[in-house]
Protein backbone atom coordinates (compact mmCIF):
# COMPACT_ATOMS: atom_id res chain seq x y z
CA UNK A 1 0.00 0.00 0.00
CA UNK A 2 1.24 3.29 -0.24
CA UNK A 3 2.13 6.55 1.15
CA UNK A 4 -0.18 9.68 0.26
CA UNK A 5 1.46 12.86 -0.36
CA UNK A 6 -1.03 15.98 -0.05
CA UNK A 7 0.03 19.43 -0.13
CA UNK A 8 2.04 21.97 -2.65
CA UNK A 9 3.69 21.36 -5.68
CA UNK A 10 5.61 24.18 -6.61
CA UNK A 11 8.68 25.76 -8.83
CA UNK A 12 11.44 27.62 -6.99
CA UNK A 13 12.80 30.59 -8.30
CA UNK A 14 16.06 31.36 -6.67
CA UNK A 15 18.34 34.11 -6.67
CA UNK A 16 21.24 35.47 -4.87
CA UNK A 17 22.10 38.85 -4.01
CA UNK A 18 25.81 39.23 -4.15
CA UNK A 19 25.52 42.00 -1.40
CA UNK A 20 23.82 42.14 2.18
CA UNK A 21 20.04 43.76 2.70
CA UNK A 22 21.08 45.65 5.38
CA UNK A 23 23.39 47.54 3.11
CA UNK A 24 20.53 48.66 0.96
CA UNK A 25 17.63 48.38 3.29
CA UNK A 26 17.82 51.56 5.47
CA UNK A 27 15.69 51.22 8.34
CA UNK A 28 14.15 54.47 8.71
CA UNK A 29 13.14 54.61 4.91
CA UNK A 30 11.01 51.26 5.36
CA UNK A 31 7.98 53.07 5.03
CA UNK A 32 8.68 54.46 1.45
CA UNK A 33 10.78 51.33 0.58
CA UNK A 34 11.46 50.93 -3.14
CA UNK A 35 14.79 49.07 -3.68
CA UNK A 36 16.22 46.67 -6.58
CA UNK A 37 18.97 43.82 -6.32
CA UNK A 38 20.79 43.17 -9.36
CA UNK A 39 20.77 39.06 -8.98
CA UNK A 40 23.57 37.43 -11.66
CA UNK A 41 22.06 34.23 -11.54
CA UNK A 42 18.59 32.53 -11.38
CA UNK A 43 18.50 28.81 -10.48
CA UNK A 44 15.20 27.11 -11.23
CA UNK A 45 14.35 24.26 -9.48
CA UNK A 46 11.32 21.72 -9.02
CA UNK A 47 10.02 21.70 -5.15
CA UNK A 48 6.87 21.94 -2.98
CA UNK A 49 6.12 20.33 0.22
CA UNK A 50 4.71 17.34 -1.12
CA UNK A 51 6.62 16.63 -4.43
CA UNK A 52 9.47 17.03 -2.00
CA UNK A 53 8.44 14.68 0.54
CA UNK A 54 7.41 12.01 -2.59
CA UNK A 55 11.11 12.50 -4.32
CA UNK A 56 12.76 11.07 -0.94
CA UNK A 57 10.52 8.37 -0.09
CA UNK A 58 11.06 6.80 -4.23
CA UNK A 59 14.78 7.24 -3.17
CA UNK A 60 14.02 5.31 0.31
CA UNK A 61 12.15 2.99 -1.97
CA UNK A 62 8.53 3.73 -1.59
CA UNK A 63 6.22 4.06 -4.23
CA UNK A 64 4.28 7.50 -2.42
CA UNK A 65 0.96 8.78 -4.43
CA UNK A 66 0.36 12.57 -5.24
CA UNK A 67 -2.26 14.71 -4.49
CA UNK A 68 -2.24 18.40 -5.78
CA UNK A 69 -3.25 20.68 -8.17
CA UNK A 70 -1.07 22.12 -10.38
CA UNK A 71 -0.91 24.90 -14.00
CA UNK A 72 -1.32 24.41 -16.96
CA UNK A 73 2.44 25.51 -17.20
CA UNK A 74 3.16 21.92 -15.47
CA UNK A 75 4.69 19.79 -18.46
CA UNK A 76 8.35 19.76 -17.60
CA UNK A 77 7.90 19.26 -14.32
CA UNK A 78 5.68 16.42 -15.14
CA UNK A 79 8.48 14.71 -17.11
CA UNK A 80 10.74 15.04 -14.17
CA UNK A 81 8.37 13.45 -12.02
CA UNK A 82 8.36 10.35 -14.92
CA UNK A 83 11.96 10.26 -14.70
CA UNK A 84 12.47 9.48 -11.63
CA UNK A 85 9.48 6.91 -11.30
CA UNK A 86 6.85 9.49 -9.05
CA UNK A 87 3.21 8.54 -10.29
CA UNK A 88 1.34 11.61 -10.94
CA UNK A 89 -2.12 9.72 -11.67
CA UNK A 90 -4.15 11.74 -9.17
CA UNK A 91 -2.29 15.08 -9.78
CA UNK A 92 -4.79 17.81 -11.58
CA UNK A 93 -3.92 20.37 -13.97
CA UNK A 94 -6.08 23.00 -14.01
CA UNK A 95 -5.45 24.92 -17.41
CA UNK A 96 -6.17 28.36 -16.80
CA UNK A 97 -3.93 28.54 -13.21
CA UNK A 98 -0.08 28.76 -12.93
CA UNK A 99 1.70 25.81 -11.11
CA UNK A 100 2.64 27.28 -7.09
CA UNK A 101 5.48 28.92 -7.45
CA UNK A 102 8.40 30.91 -4.74
CA UNK A 103 10.46 33.58 -5.76
CA UNK A 104 13.51 33.57 -3.16
CA UNK A 105 15.84 35.99 -3.31
CA UNK A 106 18.93 35.46 -0.53
CA UNK A 107 21.80 37.64 0.81
CA UNK A 108 25.18 36.71 1.37
CA UNK A 109 24.27 36.80 5.17
CA UNK A 110 21.55 34.04 4.41
CA UNK A 111 18.70 36.63 4.54
CA UNK A 112 15.42 35.68 2.63
CA UNK A 113 13.24 37.81 0.67
CA UNK A 114 10.41 35.59 -0.41
CA UNK A 115 7.10 35.78 -2.56
CA UNK A 116 4.91 32.98 -3.41
CA UNK A 117 2.44 32.81 -5.37
CA UNK A 118 0.18 29.88 -4.88
CA UNK A 119 -1.83 30.04 -8.25
CA UNK A 120 -3.34 26.16 -8.30
CA UNK A 121 -2.23 25.40 -5.21
CA UNK A 122 -5.65 27.69 -3.89
CA UNK A 123 -7.73 25.14 -5.61
CA UNK A 124 -6.59 22.22 -4.32
CA UNK A 125 -9.78 20.94 -2.85
CA UNK A 126 -10.84 20.62 -6.08
CA UNK A 127 -8.62 17.18 -5.65
CA UNK A 128 -10.08 15.50 -2.76
CA UNK A 129 -8.94 12.52 -1.35
CA UNK A 130 -11.88 10.22 -3.00
CA UNK A 131 -10.08 10.64 -6.50
CA UNK A 132 -7.60 8.41 -4.71
CA UNK A 133 -8.99 4.35 -5.89
CA UNK A 134 -5.91 2.34 -4.06
CA UNK A 135 -5.78 1.55 -0.84
CA UNK A 136 -3.47 3.78 1.51
CA UNK A 137 -1.46 2.89 4.61
CA UNK A 138 -0.16 6.54 5.35
CA UNK A 139 -1.74 10.39 4.52
CA UNK A 140 0.77 13.31 5.01
CA UNK A 141 -1.70 16.70 4.94
CA UNK A 142 1.17 19.38 4.53
CA UNK A 143 1.25 22.86 3.66
CA UNK A 144 -1.85 23.50 0.71
CA UNK A 145 -4.75 25.48 0.14
CA UNK A 146 -6.56 26.09 3.42
CA UNK A 147 -9.92 24.58 2.66
CA UNK A 148 -7.64 21.20 1.22
CA UNK A 149 -5.73 20.78 3.94
CA UNK A 150 -9.39 20.78 6.47
CA UNK A 151 -10.68 18.57 3.73
CA UNK A 152 -8.06 15.84 3.33
CA UNK A 153 -7.22 15.52 7.21
CA UNK A 154 -11.28 15.07 7.78
CA UNK A 155 -10.96 12.66 4.65
CA UNK A 156 -8.33 10.24 5.30
CA UNK A 157 -9.19 10.00 8.93
CA UNK A 158 -12.87 9.18 8.03
CA UNK A 159 -11.18 6.18 5.93
CA UNK A 160 -9.22 5.24 8.92
CA UNK A 161 -6.13 6.23 7.44
CA UNK A 162 -3.35 6.90 9.81
CA UNK A 163 -3.03 10.65 8.78
CA UNK A 164 0.44 13.24 9.18
CA UNK A 165 -0.27 16.44 9.90
CA UNK A 166 2.30 18.97 9.18
CA UNK A 167 1.01 22.41 8.49
CA UNK A 168 4.48 24.45 8.13
CA UNK A 169 3.94 27.60 6.39
CA UNK A 170 0.21 27.00 6.48
CA UNK A 171 -0.11 27.49 10.21
CA UNK A 172 -0.83 31.19 10.33
CA UNK A 173 -4.25 30.58 8.10
CA UNK A 174 -5.90 28.44 11.11
CA UNK A 175 -7.66 29.32 13.66
CA UNK A 176 -8.01 28.07 17.61
CA UNK A 177 -11.01 25.35 16.25
CA UNK A 178 -9.71 24.99 13.18
CA UNK A 179 -6.43 23.55 14.43
CA UNK A 180 -8.05 21.85 16.80
CA UNK A 181 -9.91 19.77 14.53
CA UNK A 182 -6.34 19.41 12.35
CA UNK A 183 -4.41 17.61 14.93
CA UNK A 184 -6.91 15.55 16.67
CA UNK A 185 -7.13 12.04 15.85
CA UNK A 186 -4.07 12.32 13.98
CA UNK A 187 -1.50 9.99 13.65
CA UNK A 188 1.40 12.57 13.57
CA UNK A 189 1.60 16.07 13.99
CA UNK A 190 4.75 17.37 13.37
CA UNK A 191 6.45 20.68 13.53
CA UNK A 192 9.53 22.78 13.96
CA UNK A 193 10.15 24.55 17.43
CA UNK A 194 8.48 27.71 16.17
CA UNK A 195 6.00 26.23 14.93
CA UNK A 196 5.20 24.11 18.07
CA UNK A 197 4.93 27.65 20.04
CA UNK A 198 1.98 29.25 17.64
CA UNK A 199 0.33 25.48 17.88
CA UNK A 200 -0.13 25.97 21.51
CA UNK A 201 -0.69 29.78 21.46
CA UNK A 202 -3.18 29.16 18.48
CA UNK A 203 -4.63 26.27 20.16
CA UNK A 204 -4.31 27.66 24.08
CA UNK A 205 -3.62 24.15 24.91
CA UNK A 206 -0.56 23.29 26.61
CA UNK A 207 1.39 19.79 25.67
CA UNK A 208 0.03 17.51 27.38
CA UNK A 209 -3.36 18.60 26.38
CA UNK A 210 -1.93 18.33 22.76
CA UNK A 211 -0.51 14.82 23.28
CA UNK A 212 -3.71 13.36 24.10
CA UNK A 213 -5.45 14.29 21.28
CA UNK A 214 -2.85 13.32 19.10
CA UNK A 215 -0.63 9.88 19.08
CA UNK A 216 2.58 11.37 18.43
CA UNK A 217 3.94 14.63 18.66
CA UNK A 218 7.06 15.36 16.37
CA UNK A 219 8.60 18.82 16.93
CA UNK A 220 11.94 19.50 15.02
CA UNK A 221 14.72 21.62 16.42
CA UNK A 222 16.99 21.81 13.56
CA UNK A 223 21.05 21.14 14.76
CA UNK A 224 19.69 20.58 18.47
CA UNK A 225 18.01 17.23 16.59
CA UNK A 226 14.13 16.22 17.52
CA UNK A 227 11.76 15.27 20.25
CA UNK A 228 9.71 13.12 19.90
CA UNK A 229 6.30 11.98 22.27
CA UNK A 230 4.56 9.36 22.45
CA UNK A 231 2.37 7.63 25.13
CA UNK A 232 4.01 9.40 27.83
CA UNK A 233 7.45 8.65 26.42
CA UNK A 234 9.89 11.31 25.89
CA UNK A 235 12.47 10.69 22.88
CA UNK A 236 15.02 13.30 21.91
CA UNK A 237 17.08 12.52 18.57
CA UNK A 238 20.46 13.94 18.05
CA UNK A 239 21.18 15.37 14.76
CA UNK A 240 22.89 13.72 12.31
CA UNK A 241 26.02 16.70 11.97
CA UNK A 242 26.21 17.71 8.04
CA UNK A 243 29.84 17.39 6.45
CA UNK A 244 28.89 20.41 4.75
CA UNK A 245 26.05 23.03 4.66
CA UNK A 246 24.70 23.72 1.21
CA UNK A 247 21.44 24.66 1.00
CA UNK A 248 19.30 24.35 3.87
CA UNK A 249 15.96 24.57 1.82
CA UNK A 250 13.94 21.33 1.96
CA UNK A 251 15.74 20.22 4.85
CA UNK A 252 12.21 19.37 6.95
CA UNK A 253 10.51 17.46 3.92
CA UNK A 254 13.84 15.30 3.72
CA UNK A 255 13.21 14.42 7.55
CA UNK A 256 9.65 13.85 6.60
CA UNK A 257 10.39 11.16 4.09
CA UNK A 258 12.87 9.40 6.69
CA UNK A 259 10.28 9.10 9.33
CA UNK A 260 7.89 8.12 7.07
CA UNK A 261 9.73 5.10 5.95
CA UNK A 262 10.59 4.21 9.14
CA UNK A 263 6.60 4.04 10.11
CA UNK A 264 5.74 1.79 6.66
CA UNK A 265 8.29 -0.28 7.56
CA UNK A 266 6.80 -0.48 11.66
CA UNK A 267 10.35 0.15 13.05
CA UNK A 268 10.45 1.73 16.21
CA UNK A 269 9.47 5.46 16.73
CA UNK A 270 13.56 6.02 17.77
CA UNK A 271 14.45 4.61 14.80
CA UNK A 272 11.55 6.28 12.45
CA UNK A 273 13.47 10.20 13.99
CA UNK A 274 16.79 9.14 13.31
CA UNK A 275 15.62 8.12 9.65
CA UNK A 276 15.04 11.65 9.59
CA UNK A 277 17.79 13.00 10.91
CA UNK A 278 19.83 11.26 8.96
CA UNK A 279 18.03 12.47 5.91
CA UNK A 280 17.60 15.75 6.51
CA UNK A 281 21.28 15.78 7.11
CA UNK A 282 22.29 14.29 3.22
CA UNK A 283 19.63 16.72 2.11
CA UNK A 284 21.43 20.04 3.23
CA UNK A 285 25.11 18.75 1.65
CA UNK A 286 23.35 19.05 -1.84
CA UNK A 287 21.77 22.16 -3.39
CA UNK A 288 18.38 22.34 -4.12
CA UNK A 289 15.17 20.26 -2.46
CA UNK A 290 15.33 17.32 -4.99
CA UNK A 291 19.09 16.93 -5.74
CA UNK A 292 19.65 14.24 -3.35
CA UNK A 293 20.72 10.65 -4.85
CA UNK A 294 21.25 7.41 -2.46
CA UNK A 295 22.74 4.40 -2.48
CA UNK A 296 21.40 1.86 0.00
CA UNK A 297 24.28 0.27 1.54
CA UNK A 298 26.23 3.51 2.15
CA UNK A 299 23.29 4.79 3.59
CA UNK A 300 22.99 1.49 5.90
CA UNK A 301 26.62 2.48 7.07
CA UNK A 302 26.35 5.76 7.69
CA UNK A 303 23.38 5.49 9.92
CA UNK A 304 25.05 2.48 11.79
CA UNK A 305 28.42 4.97 11.99
CA UNK A 306 26.48 7.91 13.46
CA UNK A 307 24.03 5.91 15.82
CA UNK A 308 25.92 3.02 16.70
CA UNK A 309 23.37 0.66 15.83
CA UNK A 310 22.08 -1.42 12.62
CA UNK A 311 19.00 -0.07 10.76
CA UNK A 312 16.01 -1.50 10.97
Amino acid sequence: MAVLCTGSVAVDHIMVFRGRFKDVILPDKIHVLNVAFHVPQLRKSFGGTAANIAFNLRLLGEDPVVLATVGGDFEPYARWLDEHGIRRDWIVELADEATAGAYITTDLDDNQIVGFHAGAMDRAHEAPVSLVTEPVELGVVSPNGKQAMIQHARDLKARGVPTVIDPGQGLPLFGREELVELLSGADTYVVNDYEWSLTRETTGLGEQEIARRVETVVVTLGDQGSLLRHGGEELRIPAVVAREVVDPTGCGDAWRAGYLHGRRQGWPLETCGRMGSLMGSLLVEREGTQTLTLDADAFRARYEREFGTPLG
